[in-house]
């Protein structure tokens, strides 16, 4: 499976290194010396990195075979992106790839449908779950222990306890998920109408950012 790791940025001084956006909690795996990435475009890579550092809060990295500021400069906004094994899981229990957070079901702790998770937007504080309502329309669930109170991989599901105002009432009590395994397309058994890695203190590993 392909993941984004990071994206280049700026070229950085005169010998070919390059600024670069970390969407990842892994750097030091991802983008270590010696790794090699692919890229989008595809027409910029395989880039192979040969040396990393960070400097005023930023990763640095110069790829080989880049020396100077033009050849690092026509790199910019290029996506590097790893190959992992989909079953590959993140080193700490509460964090998790963006492609195992994708298409869940999202419930209140009341057994209350909220619908399903299609995006996970990455911020500087927090992440955020993109979540399509069973009628269309979008809301958004910041992924924090506090509402987000478990994230249930074998049932495929996100449970949340959400405060007062971040959904509304047109939630239904029916599973979009078992409606559609039932073959009732969007009517529920009941008749009502049926989404790095990313953690769930706040931070971000996009490691699983489309690529």
């Amino acid at each position: 499976m392909q993941l984004v790791v990071a994206r280049i940025g700026r070229a950085h001084g005169i010998k070919g290194e390059v600024t670069v956006e970390v969407r990842t909690d892994e750097p030091e795996l991802r983008l270590a010396p010696g790794a090699v990435l692919a890229t989008d475009p595809a027409s910029a890579g395989p880039l192979t990195i040969e040396t990393g550092r960070v400097h005023s809060g930023r990763l640095l990295l110069r790829f080989e075979g880049v020396r100077d500021r033009t050849a690092a400069e026509a790199l910019r906004n290029t996506l590097l992106i790893a190959e992992i094994d989909p079953a590959e899981l993140p080193e700490e229990e509460d964090e998790y790839y963006d492609h195992q957070l994708m298409d869940l079901d999202v419930v209140t702790k009341d057994g209350v449908e909220v619908g399903r998770i299609t995006e996970i937007s990455h911020l500087p504080s927090q992440d955020l779950f993109i979540v399509e309502r069973p009628d269309g329309s979008e809301v958004m669930i910041p992924f924090v222990e506090a509402i987000v109170t478990e994230i249930d991989l074998e049932e495929q599901r996100a449970v949340i306890d959400p405060p007062p105002g971040l959904i509304d009432e047109r939630a239904e009590i029916v599973s979009s998920r078992a409606a559609d395994e039932d073959g009732d397309g969007a009517e529920g058994a009941d008749g009502d109408e049926a989404g790095a890695s990313a953690t769930a203190d706040g931070g971000a590993d996009t490691d699983g950012d489309r690529p």
